[in-house]
């Protein structure tokens, strides 16, 4: 009796993607991911959190927004709808991981991580408007995203590299400071939140619960991780120079160093400005640029070789039989 094969291994006999293709799928899942998150963003600095007034539908009685709920209504269910599109891509990748040849299960892994995470996140905005933008679920929301980001940001790194054992491309010490780096990082990333759910944008209006912190003592928390985030990352674009690490890392310790810059500016200028909501979105924006070159530095301290050479792509040609392109 023959075996039934799955959808997936059924295009994985019949498509063979570049690996090229399959590093783009990965990294259009990453530029989705920051796009929801800065979108997301863009609902609450607009007032239009509860633009849509339930979950799963807009309304009680419509899966869509109704002109009755004006432009509000719109930009949240645009929000909503781009979760499918940020599906799409997840599933792009899923696809293309499960037909790259050799086979890498942790790729797949990988992308159903994202595709679980995705549809978690999902339930977690639905809890949020349930619950009327409570600040809490709402940096829980903004926390799976920054999960969701981790992931793709590192399955588009695992695509540039094979599976090889790991081997160190700088000495120890050097190691454990960028891990140090990455742990910071996430903290500043967590603290933020508190910043937000205390201040002006933690909701729609003055009506919405704000999270029980003093919010200049917050944002100056907030700013000590920031400036920990920037010793630690001033230290390593040196200490790379001084073990002299290879250029690509040195590079993306700079490339840290100008995301940190500007993503400081922001910061400050906001907080003496009264948080005007653009310079917030911007400041999202910045969050997540400011995380992925924080991961981008961590792996680029080791290397993992491929063990087996790719294998070319393959499309079926015009008669159903496949050719090497």
């Amino acid at each position: 009796m023959e075996s039934v094969l799955t959808p997936l291994a059924y295009i994985a006999q019949r498509w063979t993607p570049s690996p090229k293709t399959v590093r783009r799928a990965a990294l259009s899942a990453v530029v989705m991911t920051v796009v929801i998150i800065v979108t997301g963003g863009a609902v609450r600095l607009t007032g239009s959190g509860l633009g849509c007034d339930t979950w799963p539908k807009c309304t009680d009685d419509s899966l869509f927004t109704t002109s009755e709920q004006g432009i509000h209504g719109a930009i949240e269910f645009g929000n909503r709808l781009l979760t499918y599109v940020v599906s799409a891509a997840v599933g792009w990748f899923i696809i293309a991981a499960r037909a790259a040849k050799p086979w890498r299960r942790e790729l797949s892994r990988m992308g159903w991580l994202q595709f679980w995470i995705v549809a978690l996140n999902a339930v977690i905005g639905g809890i949020t408007v349930r619950l009327e933008l409570n600040p809490w679920t709402v940096a829980v929301h903004f926390l799976a995203a920054n999960a969701l980001l981790t992931v793709t940001t590192l399955s588009w790194l695992r695509t540039r590299e094979g599976d090889g054992a790991a081997r160190p491309r700088v000495p120890g010490p050097v190691r454990k400071l960028g891990w140090t780096l990455v742990v910071v990082a996430g903290l500043l990333v967590a603290a933020g939140t508190t910043v937000t759910g205390s201040g002006e944008h933690a909701g729609d209006s003055s009506d919405v619960p704000r999270m029980p912190f003093d919010y200049t003592s917050v944002a100056q928390i907030h700013a000590l991780f920031a400036w920990a985030v920037c010793a630690l990352a001033l230290a390593m674009f040196f200490v790379l120079r001084v073990v002299d690490a290879p250029d690509d890392t040195r590079a993306r310790a700079r490339d840290l160093l100008l995301v940190l810059l500007a993503q400081g500016g922001i910061g400050y200028v906001q907080y003496f400005t009264g948080v005007p909501e653009i310079l917030v979105g911007l400041h999202m924006l910045g969050s997540s640029l400011m995380w992925i070159a924080v991961l981008r530095l961590a792996l680029s301290l080791r290397e993992r070789p491929s063990a087996t050479p790719d294998i070319p792509a393959r499309q079926p040609d015009a008669v159903g039989v496949t050719a090497t392109v």
